[in-house]
């Protein structure tokens, strides 16, 4: 590549990556070396790797931890590279990354935002986007958490500037045959070591909603609530809307209004408190509610750069919640209008597909009884 300014390198772990060996290598070629820590694959993939030019260490991880995994493979990254990019191997960058980094990043830089897209509908849509930053300075840091690991500078010497590199984006299109079981664990740990972190005492309280253990989730998410450092608005409303889905699932529905009303107060600028709430009054039937929180989530027009926002709040669902409110009111015409729209977002989608039918048959039966 003409022009290098920088020594970039991409290093990542492995374990039974085989069938995105391929792809990961296309999109990390750009940079100068690729550097991999093999945690114990059965399958194809260290010696597809190797076959792509990635540099293969193997060692086995035990009691299994990321930040360790990530430290030991940030270690085999040679001292005289100037910029690390770590990915995972169900990743990939689009192209022209390298370019766009090194024309943003200078010497008195230390870590890189980028644009990155953690899921995508099944029709290919973009799901959960946020801004990552992987990518960092050769020196200076460290992982740390057992799970959801984190870059923590250590160096002495003052950190150097983070910047956002507009036009990188990284697209995770994960195997979702992959068990999670070791999350839980893992979080529950991490807290265990660091009692006072709020940022893993809400992704405990998240796992415990994922699991369906809604108790849990509910004591250990107030428990977020009143740590003195959970102070980031989307998060704390994040963590009233999972405490309210909990309610909602343990057939509570009051508490669940309550939780998501505080949500929406806790962050207006988000669309998924709105949603929430509108899918709650959509089960107890309170059709001129749901319009209302729907209209005021659809007042939101711009989706924030951070992790808590969520495909059905920017996808269809609004306009499938307006369509059936205003049909059980019976405006059949706007009825169809948002129920073609939520359909345009989910082509595929046998349900949404009935709904204009039936919407449209009897908006005909109506021009006909006139």
């Amino acid at each position: 590549m003409e022009n290098k300014k920088y020594k970039i390198v991409v290093y990542a772990i492995s374990k039974n990556e085989e069938k995105f060996v391929d792809r990961w290598m296309d999109s990390m070629s750009e940079a100068d070396e690729i550097i991999v820590l093999d945690t114990g694959s059965t399958d194809k993939t260290v010696e597809m790797l190797k076959a792509r030019g990635a540099t293969v260490h193997v060692q086995t991880v035990t009691p299994w931890r990321f930040d360790v995994a990530r430290n030991i493979s940030l270690s085999l990254v040679p001292d005289d590279a100037d910029i690390c990019v770590c990915t995972d191997i169900d990743e990939f960058f689009h192209k022209g990354w390298r370019k766009l980094l090194e024309n943003a990043w200078t010497d008195n830089v230390s870590q890189a935002q980028y644009r990155y897209t953690w899921n995508f509908t099944p029709e290919g849509k973009e799901g959960v986007v946020f801004w990552a930053e992987k990518i960092h300075a050769r020196h200076g840091f460290k992982w740390t958490h057992p799970v959801h690991e984190i870059l923590e500078w250590i160096s002495p010497s003052p950190m150097g500037r983070k910047i956002a590199v507009q036009g990188i984006q990284l697209d995770h299109k994960a195997d979702e045959t992959k068990s999670r079981a070791q999350y839980l664990p893992l979080l529950e740990m991490s807290v265990a070591e660091d009692p006072d972190d709020d940022r893993n005492m809400h992704y405990l309280g998240r796992e415990y909603m994922f699991k369906g253990r809604w108790e849990d989730c509910i004591k250990t998410l107030k428990k977020h609530l009143e740590m003195p450092r959970a102070t980031w608005k989307d998060e704390r409303a994040s963590s009233m809307r999972f405490i309210a889905k909990s309610y909602l699932m343990l057939k509570d529905i009051e508490q669940a209004k309550i939780w998501y009303m505080k949500s929406i107060c806790e962050a207006p600028h988000l669309r998924e408190p709105y949603c929430d709430m509108a899918t709650a009054l959509y089960i107890t039937e309170e059709w001129e509610g749901v319009i209302y929180f729907i209209k005021s989530a659809l007042k939101i027009k711009e989706r924030p750069q951070t992790y808590i926002n969520e495909e059905s709040a920017w996808g269809g669902l609004p306009y499938d919640l307006l369509s059936i409110a205003y049909y059980k009111m019976g405006n059949l015409r706007l009825s169809l209008e948002y129920a073609t729209k939520a359909l345009e977002f989910y082509p595929n989608d046998e349900r949404l597909k009935k709904n204009v039918k039936i919407i449209q048959s009897a908006l005909d039966k109506k021009s006909e009884n006139k």
